[in-house]
């Protein structure tokens, strides 16, 4: 058991208690509020002067896929030699030994939603890991969270470039509709055998089309690259067709198409809005595309990309956010509980409440608007896994 005291706590779940109090035992949130009834005896943190937040919760990105450092022997986040491969999974390729889980902890980013890159129209699963721990089996909160799909520049380029399909916008969308109608027959196939077994050949088992299941089913969303808003579009357009979940990530066109996406209401991934601009999509990259989208009404989360951002950046990604006008308290949402509520984990982490994992960042300093803010300490499960 342990309480955490004096500071300015944001809940995330309603107004910031300030000397507020969180209760946490067995890694759970049992209380959080002013004057809670304290055991005798519970080890007492003191943070007074501290802003007390939940661990930051980053909605895309590629950590312990690409590692830090060791080139091409630690980059395994596309596997670019068939243009669909639903069947790859992040969790069988995160290596939680890489250096940028102890920098995003120092960071207080206590939890990711990572996977495959967008050199494949359909590249794999991505998964929602906690950012301590040596096995990722023991620090996946859900997996899959959703099915990688990616639109425009990446695919026609990677398979272009060696003659191979797709080379086109047109390719990209048959290829993914292709495989959705192959998913579709087989999870009716399955469906039908699973009525009267006795009766009915059971289907050829196809490691591809099972992966698609989930997607079919609508258990898990296509987790859609797309950055121009021909892509997005057409990402939307195979979503309708197929009954599909979806969302946008990376959405760099988004604020050209604010009202055309306030109709639709899909989740949308801002990001990564830092650095140059490396190509053609990102010609509208801009941190003001997070206000465009939470103007219109749109469930939005600020993203990294990470490593294309290094993950402990987030915050002040959604501080850069703020610069261009977007309200700090939205900000905070798109780094906490948005993107918590965009993966289906919002039930653990994104804010502090009683029930949840006590997933906790204490800061001197506000991390979205100071500079010169630093972590006091980062906690995970309950545990201290970092403190200055």
């Amino acid at each position: 058991m342990l309480l955490i005291r004096n500071g300015l706590v944001k809940t995330m779940e309603g107004p910031d208690i300030e000397n507020g109090q969180i209760l946490i035992d067995n890694g759970k949130i049992l209380a959080v509020g002013q004057e809670l009834e304290v055991p005798a005896g519970t080890p007492v943190l003191d943070v007074g002067g501290c802003l007390v937040a939940p661990g930051f919760v980053e909605a895309h990105c590629h950590i312990g896929l690409e590692e830090e450092m060791v080139g091409a022997v630690g980059n395994d986040v596309n596997e670019a030699t068939n243009p669909l491969t639903p069947q790859m999974r992040a969790i069988d390729a995160i290596n939680p030994m890489d250096e940028a889980f102890d920098e995003a902890l120092k960071n207080g980013v206590t939890c990711a939603v990572t996977g495959p890159g967008s050199a494949n129209v359909i590249g794999g699963t991505f998964c929602a890991i906690k950012l301590f721990g040596k096995r990722v089996d023991k620090m996946v909160v859900k997996s899959p969270v959703a099915m990688k799909a990616a639109f425009g520049e990446n695919p026609k380029r990677v398979y272009g470039s060696s003659k191979q399909t797709p080379s086109t916008r047109m390719a990209t969308a048959a290829l993914l509709r292709g495989l959705l109608f192959k998913a579709r027959r087989y999870e009716e196939d399955w469906a039908e055998y699973e009525k009267d077994p006795e009766n009915k050949k059971r289907p050829d088992f196809d490691m591809q089309l099972e992966a698609m299941r989930p997607v079919i089913r609508g258990e898990i969303p296509l987790k859609c690259h797309a950055h121009r808003a021909d892509d997005i579009f057409t990402a939307l357009r195979i979503a309708k067709e197929f009954c599909l979940k979806i969302t946008l990530d990376h959405c760099t066109d988004g604020a050209l198409i604010a009202d055309e996406l306030a109709e639709e209401g899909v989740p949308v991934l801002i990001g990564p809005s830092f650095g140059s601009k490396t190509k053609i999509e990102l010609a509208h990259k801009s941190f003001s595309t997070p206000k465009a989208m939470a103007d219109a009404g749109l469930l939005t989360a600020i993203i990294t990309d990470a490593p294309v951002i290094p993950l402990q950046y987030l915050p002040l990604c959604a501080g850069l956010a703020v610069k261009e006008g977007l309200a700090e308290e939205k900000a905070w949402k798109m780094v906490t509980i948005n993107p918590a509520r965009i993966a289906g984990i919002a039930d653990r982490v994104g804010s502090l409440a009683p029930g949840k994992d006590a997933d906790i960042a204490i800061f001197r300093g506000n991390p979205l608007t100071d500079v010169d803010f630093h972590t006091v300490a980062t906690l995970v499960n309950g545990e201290i896994v970092y403190r200055r």
